[in-house]
């Protein structure tokens, strides 16, 4: 039965305690899933809460409880990875649907000082938890959230030694897969476009490449005038020099589907022909690549599944459990066809 609310305003704790039959101390503890209340009890007045479109006075809440149920999300904009606030921000919705918990996004600017924006957050008491991703080896975010003891997640690790909880994706696997897989394709010299060399990703991965290639002895090189984060037309642009020029490799890794896309299309420039002239391995986030480009051989980075993972291990965080305990790996998930 769908139950209408009187029109003297938005739903209240009377308002389902008219509803309900119960008293309205009953209907509060009964919404806070207290165990005192029987569960037949706190999932009758959840029902009639969510029938009417029930929402706790956050303010009041924040008064009683010194807490302000906001998650905040600190997300760093850049283009090379497509969807990726998306794909997070999905995953961690799923992880907080049945929690009172709600997500406030705060773009993170580095020019603008990041930390800034997690001082301010801290300082004035706006989240309960922090989810920050692109993390340095020794990120002053994340130091300052340490100092303080605020409850967060990154989504990368750091060099730190106090443990912190963080989820994150296995760079190193991934470029020494990408590697192996280009060798056993018969490439004779291998690229990458690597990531920032300020981030802790970057090193992962950057281990991974030299690994392989160091195991099997082929050429290589790493550009130092481009990276991940670079502009796509600057990235193009790189691969056009590049391959004009001697030794030009032809075995590419591209730990994005942005970059990936620009190589393709310089290389397009040169007249030279993906899985005929060269070959590349990258990181997909997305489905989009493979259906443009069915070619290019992928490995799958699931941030959703990040995301997910990271809500859970920041309310497990915020109520209290040990850090050390509190992170996980993500295996990539090769898209080689079968031999």
């Amino acid at each position: 039965m769908t139950r209408t609310v009187p029109r003297t305003g938005k739903p209240t704790l009377k308002t389902i305690a008219d509803l309900t039959g119960l008293a309205i101390t009953t209907v509060s503890r009964a919404l806070g899933n207290a165990p005192q209340i029987s569960e037949a009890t706190r999932k009758r007045v959840h029902e009639v809460a969510g029938e009417i479109g029930y929402l706790p006075d956050r303010a009041a809440q924040r008064l009683k409880t010194g807490r302000t149920n906001v998650i905040s999300v600190l997300l760093d904009p850049h283009e090379e990875i497509l969807g990726f606030g998306t794909s997070l921000i999905h995953g961690l919705a799923r992880a907080l649907q049945s929690t009172p918990y709600h997500l406030i996004v705060t773009p993170s600017f580095i020019e603008g000082g990041n930390v800034d924006a997690v001082n301010y957050i801290i300082r004035n008491g706006m989240a309960d938890g922090l989810i920050l991703s692109r993390t340095e080896p020794f990120d002053p975010r994340v130091r300052l959230l340490l100092e303080n003891g605020f409850p967060f997640v990154t989504h990368g690790r750091t060099e730190f030694t106090t443990p912190h909880a963080y989820v994150d994706f296995d760079n190193f696997a991934f470029a020494y897969q990408a590697v192996r897989r280009l060798i056993a394709k018969g490439r004779q010299r291998v690229t990458i476009i690597p990531p920032p060399r300020r981030l802790t990703f970057s090193q992962h991965m950057l281990h991974g490449f030299m690994t392989a290639v160091r195991e099997v002895g082929v050429a290589y090189e790493i550009p130092e005038t481009v990276d991940l984060d670079c502009p796509a037309d600057q990235i193009r642009d790189h691969i056009r020099r590049r391959m004009a020029g001697a030794g030009a490799p032809d075995g590419l890794v591209c730990p994005g589907e942005v970059s990936a896309l620009a190589t393709i299309t310089g290389m397009s420039d040169c007249d030279l022909g993906l899985g005929v002239e060269y070959d590349i391995v990258a990181k997909q986030t997305s489905h989009l690549l493979t259906q443009i480009q069915p070619k290019v051989e992928t490995i799958y980075e699931d941030l959703t599944a990040a995301g997910e993972a990271m809500g859970h291990l920041l309310l497990r965080r915020i109520a209290g459990e040990d850090a050390a305990e509190l992170h996980m790996l993500q295996a990539p998930q090769l898209g080689f066809p079968a031999p």
